[in-house]
């Protein structure tokens, strides 16, 4: 069988900086992950650009990508450093040449520890510093960017770091949670405006992270209706008033009974309730599909697959794992869905957040202790259907 999409579809991958380049001076730095790795030499990407733009110009002609705030900008409302400045102008344009578009995510879980040591997104205060740095971000990469992404994930950044205790700093409250994802809605309004400003044409959005949570029983439903409300519902209410389409990214598939269930937390317990998982999560493509159209039902406007992808060490796993969500994707299209590109979650292995290079998600291998880089057959399989525009099933 083989699934085509429409001409005008893009296909491409995505990294952060702060999980793929040695850590600068933002509050990661030495992060101590699950798998006992320490996030400071991640991937070496800044060293091995030219390498990676051979593998990320394979895999469609969108690359997503950040920059390091904190290597930019050495302190509050500083001039950006020049050098790193060239840097990432010089790799943006090789992509340009190489027929890649890049869409530039400004926040991306990791921030300067001068903005950290401010009181982070707490603080009101300090939406000030992320719009100057937004605005060099506009001055310096504008002409190189063709879609913006003021936050990557704002619900999920707001509840690891303040209310899971996570992410840096580690909190657990569920006030400081709700005030970090106001503040980053009231800081991406004002970015979104000064954007339009500068780029009218550009498209501008969040990547929203949906997660499909489950009752498994009468205990879990009031956790499970909960968690949709403030997960999923609350940033689309904060963020929804300034996006010009939707950006979603997908991972998990959450039973409830009444707490979560995650391989993370309960190893096996998935497997006995006979639930398909990765090495994290839940695993069903088709509630990417009930997201897809239950949002599209809240705003008809674009929609673009932001993150996608499934943590696993199996390249057939992986490849299984994009078959049936793109064919979930395909199907939502011909339901009426706009859905216009899909950009797979990630190009290569990187350092997952508080977990540790260990858990991979990569087209990509890299090997945690010498950094080299080798295709895997996910990424052939993927690379193909970039260049298709087509899927093709057995």
């Amino acid at each position: 069988m083989r699934i085509e999409f429409p001409t005008d579809f893009f296909w491409g991958t995505s990294t952060s900086a702060p999980q793929t380049e040695t850590a600068f001076d933002h509050q990661w730095k030495g992060f101590i992950a699950r798998d006992e790795f320490v996030l400071n030499r991640t991937t070496d990407h800044e060293l091995r650009r030219e390498e990676d733009l051979q593998y990320i110009q394979q895999f469609g002609t969108v690359y997503r990508c950040g920059v390091d705030w904190s290597r930019l900008q050495r302190s509050a409302f500083a001039e950006f450093d020049q050098q790193t400045v060239s840097e990432y102008r010089h790799f943006f344009q090789q992509l340009q040449e190489g027929g890649t578009k890049v869409l530039l995510v400004l926040h991306h879980f990791a921030h300067p520890n001068w903005f950290e040591q401010k009181g982070g997104w707490l603080q009101e205060d300090n939406i000030p510093a992320f719009v100057d740095f937004a605005q060099q971000c506009i001055k310096h990469f504008g002409d190189l960017v063709f879609n913006w992404n003021t936050f990557n994930e704002p619900n999920a950044y707001a509840m690891c770091a303040y209310f899971l205790g996570l992410f840096p700093p580690q909190r657990r409250s569920y006030a400081k949670a709700n005030r970090v994802l106001r503040n980053m809605a009231l800081a991406h309004d004002i970015v979104y405006d000064l954007i339009k400003i500068a780029y009218p044409e550009a498209p501008v959005s969040i990547s929203i992270n949906l997660c499909y949570f489950k009752a498994l029983n009468i205990w879990g439903r009031l956790p499970a209706w909960f968690a949709d409300l403030w997960y999923n519902e609350r940033v689309i209410r904060l963020f929804l008033s300034k996006m010009d389409y939707w950006g979603l990214s997908y991972y998990a598939y959450v039973p409830m009974n009444p707490l979560p269930i995650t391989e993370l937390d309960h190893p096996g317990k998935l497997a006995r309730l006979h639930i398909r998982h990765d090495n994290m999560w839940g695993y069903w493509p088709q509630g990417l599909g009930i997201l897809l159209r239950r949002v599209y039902r809240r705003r008809t406007m674009p929609v673009i697959i932001l993150e996608n992808g499934i943590c696993t060490d199996d390249p057939q796993q992986r490849i299984r794992s994009i078959q049936e969500y793109l064919q979930v994707i395909h199907e939502a299209m011909q339901k009426g869905v706009d859905v216009r590109g899909y950009i797979h979650w990630s190009t290569w292995d990187n350092f997952e957040w508080h977990l540790g290079p260990s858990y991979r998600f990569g087209l990509v291998h890299v090997n945690v202790f010498t950094k080299e880089r080798s295709m895997t057959g996910a990424g052939l399989f993927y690379a193909a259907i970039a260049r298709d525009n087509a899927l093709n099933i057995e």
